[in-house]
């Protein structure tokens, strides 16, 4: 017998099984373990086992990518593809082409994965959820404009809000076009300019509520600009489009009713602002009034005619005090002229000669010694009252 190489084996038994029809085709039922998904590639290696035995699985990124799920360790499951070699290392593995999940199915299964990672990206999270205006100008609709779910969001809105405008936007809500067709619709719907949306469709079966269940529809929903109500009629169940909405609504009428108040709210929010708006007017009225009071004062205080009479009274009043002054100014200077009167008249040689002394002139003045006189002189004396000449006889010196 010829001598061989591990490549030439391997290859021979590659051959073997490729040629074996019973392994061409074939659905393996086991447990998923040591699950890899390369990033790179998008290649899924994993184990399929069972309680007995196990074998090498390999899904490759073509085939993986038509998948609605990703699998988990021990997610059990039925795999179907090919047996074959992997002739590098000598072993034979199942190259899969599809996996279902056992149990609870593989749409199921599906939904929560996609719940989620959703989740995990915050899609749900209630921080981001966003108030609903309290007086929309535009109402937008996304939904079949030939179902019942539109015409009940017009009945409502047309009774409870009729100054509202209703934006409606056609949609294809079941289908596989259906997910496209509603996030094209919110973009509509927020270029138009709404204020809040309303996303949704009548009930139906959870195949016909598919679309909002898809991962497009939640991206749309969340990164809607403005406030999302989502409005899929049935009662018990979520879906992914109510998780990922601002505002869940049951029904598209009950969403409808969410998005715009009753009119009697309105009328009761426009009589406040009435009355507030009357009340400050008022306050304002009266405040001008006491403004225009304290200013028309300060303005006569400042016309001319009252401005003349204050100078007119202050005038006087310096006129009167200067007069006043001049008075007491003129009784200091008598009293003073007075005294220095009385004084220079104590000091006058006229009073002296009227208690009874007399001054003699000689040729030559004042004659207050007899040094001056000779015996002959004529001299004039000067009484208190009265002059008269008298000649010298006799002249005593000391």
């Amino acid at each position: 017998m010829p001598v061989i190489t591990v490549s030439q084996i391997n290859r021979y038994i590659a051959f073997i099984l490729k040629g074996d029809r019973n392994l061409g085709n074939v659905m393996i039922k086991g447990e998923i373990s040591n699950f890899v998904l390369h990033s790179a590639s998008g290649h899924m290696y994993f184990t399929l086992k069972d309680s007995g035995s196990s074998i090498k699985a390999v899904m490759f990124s073509q085939a993986a990518s038509r998948l609605k799920f990703l699998p988990e360790d021990g997610m059990s499951v039925i795999a179907s593809g090919n047996i074959a070699v992997f002739e590098r290392d000598g072993i034979y593995q199942l190259y899969v082409n599809d996996i279902i999940p056992e149990g609870a199915g593989k749409a199921v299964t599906a939904l929560e994965q996609l719940k989620k990672k959703l989740e995990a990206q915050g899609i749900f999270d209630p921080a981001h959820k966003r108030p609903l205006p309290e007086f929309p100008k535009r109402i937008g609709a996304v939904t079949s404009l030939t179902g019942a779910a539109v015409k009940d969001i017009i009945n409502v809105l047309s009774r409870r809000y009729p100054i509202g405008e209703l934006y409606a936007v056609n949609a294809v809500v079941q289908g596989e076009e259906a997910p496209d067709s509603v996030c094209m619709g919110i973009l509509r719907a927020e270029a138009a300019g709404c204020d809040v949306i309303i996303v949704g469709r009548g009930g139906g079966s959870s195949e016909d509520l598919g679309a909002f269940n898809s991962e497009k529809v939640a991206y749309g929903i969340y990164n809607c600009k403005v406030p999302v109500i989502s409005a899929v009629g049935h009662e018990r169940d979520y879906t992914i489009a109510d998780l990922a909405a601002d505002m869940r609504a049951p029904t598209p009428s009950a969403a409808a009713e969410l998005a715009a108040p009753p009119v009697d709210l309105l009328y009761e929010r426009i009589g406040s602002l009435s009355r507030r708006s009357e009340n400050a007017a008022f306050r304002i009225f009266d405040k001008s009034v006491d403004r225009f009071i304290t200013l028309n004062a300060r303005l006569s205080a400042q016309a001319p005619e009252e401005r003349m009479k204050a100078y007119r009274s202050r005038l006087e009043n310096l006129s009167y005090r200067g007069k006043t002054a001049i008075l007491r100014y003129m009784e200091r200077c008598d009293a003073e002229l007075a005294k220095t009167a009385a004084k220079l008249e104590s000091l006058s040689p006229v009073s002296v000669l009227a208690r009874g002394y007399s001054l003699v002139y000689g040729k030559n003045g004042l004659i207050n010694s007899t040094d001056k006189l000779d015996t002959d002189d004529i001299v004039r004396i000067r009484f208190g009252k009265g002059e008269a000449e008298a000649k010298i006889i006799n002249v005593v010196r000391k």
